[in-house]
């Protein structure tokens, strides 16, 4: 295969040395691809050498702070790395841990609890935000937290959980009535908390997304993550970090799979010619090229910005936007790299194939393409337009 080169926007040693360890990481964990396929996942002795391997390459927890034994990457720095996992098919970059930032919001209590066995990867999470009703809109929240003096009785329902059957604890946005949005730490082994149903999904990825119940689960004040009221606030800063990785990991599997198509491309022939050199297919090329180099510069651009002091709904807007051009832009290129195969993009043991399937999910996790359309107007209409296109 003849991989495609990222242009150089003048890197530093620092990020061109963890391109090429994010990019060595990802070659290891591309031989499991066709396994985890076949067999729909991988076993626990599987994902142990896997998460190994996440170590000896420095990439575990790369969202968070180094003194806690994460990463301690910029967002620029997590933007690379994604580009580079976000090249595996079979969603084999979720095996690359990284834990939902709104865990940096733990007392210090919680942190040795919760928050720092997932940056060592003795622990996993997973957030549970959407639910059956709501769909997009986390503020369609049926899910309850009654408060009982200081305890409280969780109650309701939870989809699209992922990763849910490997985590051990979940992320559960609920209301308190009368106090607002809530984010709660909820281990899955409490009495009440009960995995309802795992889906058969699209693709094969390496977890599944199950769905949850919860039937008045008692938690304590120690549960509550930040504080009561703030769930709508992590879960927003928890979007945001999520879209922008998001958009990263999309562009990662448009290069890769652009970089099949042209191999392929090169090498086959139609009367007696390379179909590289028919128009028609170098215009799919030449498209699928802009897409990619576009968008990266665009969420290059964006990512700095996420360690500095700007507006939070304005860089939730921009997350937005890198989310939905990235993924738009790669389901294009994906659809024309399978193209170009013909009907040998269309067999499951075509990388372009399951890259095929997994980036459609990316159109509509973590909220639609739509849902992403009127974060950025209602930004527009609120706060103008130059903090989004200057």
């Amino acid at each position: 295969m003849v991989l495609l080169s990222i242009v150089d926007l003048g890197y530093s040693e620092r990020l061109l040395e963890l391109r090429e360890r994010a990019a060595a990481l990802a070659s290891f964990l591309m031989v499991y691809e066709e396994e985890c396929e076949t067999n729909a996942g991988l076993s626990a002795d599987c994902l142990a050498d896997l998460h190994s391997a996440v170590r000896k390459h420095g990439l575990q927890a790369i969202n968070m702070p180094e003194e806690w034994g994460g990463a301690g990457l910029s967002s620029l720095e997590q933007v690379i790395v994604c580009e580079e996992i976000g090249k595996l098919t079979n969603g084999l970059w979720d095996v690359v841990w990284r834990p939902a930032n709104a865990l940096l919001a733990c007392t210090s209590e919680q942190r040795e609890r919760w928050l720092l066995p997932c940056i060592t990867g003795e622990r996993r999470e997973a957030v549970a935000i959407t639910e059956p009703g709501g769909g997009s809109d986390p503020q369609a929240l049926a899910t309850t937290a009654e408060r009982i003096g200081d305890r409280f009785r969780l109650t309701g329902e939870k989809w699209f959980v992922t990763a849910g059957d490997h985590a051990d604890f979940l992320l559960v946005l609920a209301t308190v009535p009368g106090e607002g949005a809530t984010m709660f730490l909820v281990d899955k082994d409490l009495p009440g908390v009960r995995m309802s149903r795992v889906p058969a999904y699209m693709h094969n990825f390496v977890f599944e997304h199950p769905e949850f119940v919860f039937e008045e689960v008692e938690l304590g004040s120690q549960h509550v993550l930040g504080h009561v009221g703030a769930g709508y606030d992590l879960t927003r800063a928890w979007f945001a970090a999520e879209r922008l990785s998001t958009g990263a990991r999309a562009i990662g599997a448009a290069e890769r799979a652009l970089a099949l198509a042209v191999d392929w491309a090169r090498h086959r022939l139609q009367r007696g010619e390379p179909i590289i050199s028919f128009q028609l297919v170098q215009a799919m090329i030449a498209d699928s090229a802009v897409d990619i180099a576009l968008n990266r510069a665009f969420i290059h651009q964006v990512a700095p910005e996420f360690d500095g002091e700007g507006r939070a709904k304005t860089l939730h807007a921009k997350a937005a936007m890198v989310k939905l051009s990235a993924t738009e832009a790669a389901g294009r290129v994906v659809d024309r790299a399978v193209q170009i195969f013909g009907g040998r993009g269309y067999m499951r043991e075509q990388p372009v194939e399951r890259l095929y399937r997994d980036v459609r999910l990316d159109r509509i996790c973590e909220g639609t393409s739509e849902i992403q359309r009127l974060i950025i107007a209602n930004e527009v209409a609120k706060r103008g337009l130059s903090a989004l296109i200057s």
